[in-house]
């Protein structure tokens, strides 16, 4: 999970962390949303033993409101 400059979280999957970070904060392969809210901060990751649980688990965190993501972090 990554805190954006605007104080808004933003919630994906990689197989890849840093790479991942890193074109998220410098990249034009950054997702549209967090292009428009750098500088991105790794707040919060999870490690999943495939794509498909790794999907899972998004959707799940996707679906919490902030306060539940909050908790989660903490």
């Amino acid at each position: 999970m990554l805190k954006c400059s605007d104080e808004s979280l933003y919630t994906g999957i990689t197989t890849d962390l840093n790479r991942r970070l890193d074109e998220h904060n410098n990249s034009p392969k950054a997702a549209k949303y967090t292009r428009a809210r750098r500088p991105l901060e790794l707040i919060y990751f999870e490690e999943h033993k495939d794509k498909s649980s790794a999907s899972k688990r998004e959707y799940e965190i996707k679906k919490l409101s902030r306060v539940e993501k909050m908790k989660l972090i903490k």
